[in-house]
């Protein structure tokens, strides 16, 4: 027997929690094939056979493991059993063919009545000759079917609905005094110490204003096709976002910092964490060195890091590191927030719905694709002139998208102003 143990996932990691087998007890595993699934207080991870045999699970699902505890167990001394020949499927009777109306659906086998084929529904059922039929071979009451057939016509998927729910009318809830008591998971419960945390060990304040969005949808419209033709990925917001926030981190570095002990630490780069709502909780991969790369590098990070959240295979070092978080709200249809910082940073952007609003500009009222943005910031580090002008710089940046290529005004450069 070969013990499968707990793998050590990081440094201040003592404990995981399984979260379900990928294979059964007594199941035939091959080397490297994936058992189980663990989750510990910061990402989730799989767990691999390392030997072919016969496994033993030890854990149970949802329990809590120390590193280093046995897993599982693998009998590489046992001999692969050969799968038994398949059993031959009986066909089931041929449904007669009944006329129907137009558009409705022939009769599967699964719903066809095989032993009671000329039974019909009650005379006075005002319905189609498939649903006549499963009402009759499942003795249903015609009463507990909404129909939704012309003129109160009942189909046959009005009678398979009332099959699945039964007692209920379509269309109803049934509301109860239960209650569902679940455990909370690590990351769920990593992510409610940090949010306390960074709300009780910070002096966080938050500062709004709004961007005009019509010269970067622009460039979306006249560019996206040929941006994803030559570079394979689409052309979204948090390039923009995320170029804009690099050049304005590296004119206002107080807000690219973070506080270590008596000492300010000030990043000579940007690591910027991107906010993804993941299937089991927030998390913030890292898009390393953002300043450095093009608008397409950054999408296909973006479009990487947003996967492997969704498919829980971001490992620890994606994760850890960054100097600071942009968050889009506006994809839930927020429209404006004051978001939490991440610590150990010292600020985090907060991007919201679009919107269009009527906006004065030269002095007329014109309708404008709006956008509210948020600096939520650690007012130990930043001060107010920092963060507003930080926040302007991001502001200007976006509606001015030219501006992105380096920075500067191009004809300011020229003149060397």
């Amino acid at each position: 027997m070969i013990d499968i143990k707990v793998p050590t996932v990081g440094e201040s990691i003592n404990e995981v929690t399984l979260v379900k087998w990928l294979k059964n007890d007594g199941d035939y595993v091959e080397r490297d094939e994936v058992i189980a699934e663990l989750e510990s207080e910061k990402a989730t991870f799989e767990v691999n056979a390392e030997k072919a045999g016969l496994l033993k699970t030890v854990g149970k699902e949802g329990d809590t493991l120390n590193i280093g505890d046995v897993l599982a167990q693998i009998d590489e001394t046992a001999v692969k059993q050969e799968s038994a020949k398949p059993a031959t499927v009986v066909k089931p009777a041929p449904v007669p063919e009944t006329k129907v109306a137009t558009g409705e659906p022939k009769p599967t086998a699964e719903v066809a009545p095989h032993s009671h084929p000329s039974v019909i529904a009650p005379a006075d059922v005002k319905a189609t000759p498939v649903a006549s039929a499963i009402i009759a071979d499942k003795k249903v009451d015609p009463k507990s079917i909404q129909p939704s057939g012309y003129n109160g016509k009942i189909l046959k998927d009005d009678v398979l609905s009332a099959l699945e729910h039964p007692g209920k009318r379509p269309g109803t809830e049934a509301f109860t005094r239960e209650e569902k008591k679940e455990k909370m998971s690590n990351l769920r419960k990593t992510v409610s110490r940090r949010l306390v945390e960074a709300k009780n060990t910070t002096a966080m304040l938050t500062t709004f204003n709004e961007v005009d969005m019509s010269k970067v949808m622009a460039i979306r419209t006249l560019y996206k096709d040929k941006f994803k033709e030559i570079h394979g990925v689409g052309l979204g917001f948090m390039s923009f976002f995320t170029k804009a926030v690099c050049f304005a981190l590296q004119e206002w570095p107080a807000v690219n910092a973070y506080i270590d002990g008596d000492s300010l630490v000030y990043h000579q780069y940007c690591d910027i964490s991107i906010a993804v709502s993941a299937p089991k909780g927030l998390v913030v991969p890292v898009i390393r060195n953002a300043e450095s790369l093009s608008m397409a590098e950054i999408e296909k990070k973006v479009v990487e890091l947003a996967t492997k959240a969704r498919d829980n295979k971001l490992s620890m070092e994606e994760m850890q590191g960054g100097t600071f978080t942009i968050t889009n709200g506006g994809v839930f249809g927020s429209l404006m927030s004051t978001p939490i910082i991440n610590i150990p940073q010292s600020a985090i952007l907060g991007m919201h719905k679009i919107e269009e609003r009527a906006v004065v500009v030269d002095k007329q009222i014109v309708i404008r694709p709006m956008m509210y943005l948020a600096l939520s910031y650690d007012h130990r580090i930043i001060d107010g002139r920092e963060s507003v002008s930080f926040l302007v710089r991001v502001k200007e940046l976006l509606e001015n998208p030219e501006l992105l290529l380096f920075g500067k005004d191009p004809v300011k450069t020229l003149l060397e102003l």
